[in-house]
């Protein structure tokens, strides 16, 4: 099969290793694998408490201004994807001269034509994956603007009937399906740096999967960004 692909074996296995280390880290950030708590599943609960907090205010422009912050930073990601991918087939026109770079590279050797080609389609498919995902996210924020309109004003014990307490459900579960979408996308920015190492040979395509996959792991269970969220400051709790 690697042979009918014009990739090596060695290719294949490096491929596969970059999809494992993908599919596990986005396991192990939704809580799937290891009971220690994600940066992005502590912000989720943050998620939930910020619905439960706007739907005690009467006035909500701080919620409208902080979702529109979210879709600007979404439709910005997407665009950027768009971006990318153009540039990938603006690379494949110019397959000639990236090759002659790759042959003076100490590393390894300058794939073949097909081989390199094969490659960039599949930094496409993961910028194409990325786009799709922020896009997604771009929309389902928008409907949780939405139903963050749908929540009743509270008046008194009003905000805590069964109606309102189903609509701030539904935008909390809007607003976490929204960034798990966009975390998705993001996911997928990042490993598409660690895929450029496949360019260079595929034992560089595996250090730099794993150099990114420490850096990501860190930043989801031992970042100070976690460490902010889900701590407390100093002699909290104390009576």
């Amino acid at each position: 099969m690697g042979e009918s692909l014009d990739l090596s074996t060695v290719d294949l296995a490096a491929l596969a290793f970059f999809l494992v280390a993908w599919l596990l880290h986005t396991l192990a950030s939704d809580g799937k694998l290891i009971s220690r708590i994600s940066l992005t599943t502590a912000m989720n609960a943050q998620r939930q408490a910020w619905m439960r907090t706007m739907a005690e205010r009467e006035i909500r422009i701080v919620d409208t201004a902080i979702m529109s912050g979210l879709q600007q930073g979404t439709a910005f990601f997407a665009s950027s994807s768009l971006i990318a991918i153009g540039g990938c087939f603006a690379l494949l026109g110019a397959s000639d001269r990236v090759l002659e770079v790759l042959s003076d590279l100490p590393l390894g050797g300058a794939p073949s034509r097909a081989a390199f080609q094969i490659k960039v389609f599949g930094l496409v498919l993961i910028l194409a994956f990325s786009f799709f995902k922020f896009g997604w996210a771009y929309r389902l924020f928008n409907y949780c603007t939405i139903l963050i309109g749908a929540v009743p004003i509270p008046h008194g014990e009003a905000s805590r009937n069964p109606v309102t307490e189903t609509a701030v459900w539904r935008a909390a579960q809007m607003n976490m399906l929204a960034g798990k979408h966009f975390n998705s996308g993001l996911r997928g920015v990042f490993f598409s740096i660690g895929y450029l190492g496949w360019f260079v040979d595929p034992m560089v395509f595996v250090l730099s999967t794993l150099l990114l996959l420490a850096v990501l792991v860190r930043r989801q269970f031992f970042s100070a960004a976690r460490q902010a969220v889900i701590g407390q400051p100093p002699g909290a709790g104390k009576g």
